[in-house]
């Protein structure tokens, strides 16, 4: 997966819990896709204090994850919603019964809905 991306969702998670200046350079190279130098110049700081900042955010980051797996758990999860929902299909095209037919769509709509609002 795209490092910036893993890092965008490795933020999501847990970006409250690093340090305000940290915060901002991760939102400032990652979410709005500033350049180091463009991000230090906005700081007012030197290119290497971002990527020193940027580093620190990343370790604490990764540290965060493998202790509380939160991301990993998330993503076991969406996983697990897209199996019932394709579940759910398999059994609606293969019964004739409409109550089973039925429920099976009720159980699809609702492992998609809830796939969806956690997106």
């Amino acid at each position: 997966m795209n490092a910036k991306w893993e890092l965008s969702l490795l933020y999501d998670f847990y970006g409250g819990l690093l340090n305000r200046s940290q915060q901002r350079v991760v939102e400032l190279t990652v979410n709005d896709d500033l350049s180091l130098s463009e991000c230090a110049e906005l700081l007012g700081i030197s290119r290497q204090g971002v990527k020193d900042a940027l580093d620190r955010a990343k370790k604490k980051l990764c540290s965060y994850e493998e202790k509380l797996s939160l991301l990993s758990k998330y993503r076991e999860e969406q996983r697990a919603l897209e199996e019932i929902a394709a579940s759910a299909e398999h059994i609606r095209a293969l019964s004739s019964d409409d109550d089973i037919r039925e429920l099976s769509q009720k159980i699809q709509t609702l492992a998609l809905s809830i796939y969806d609002k956690e997106d």
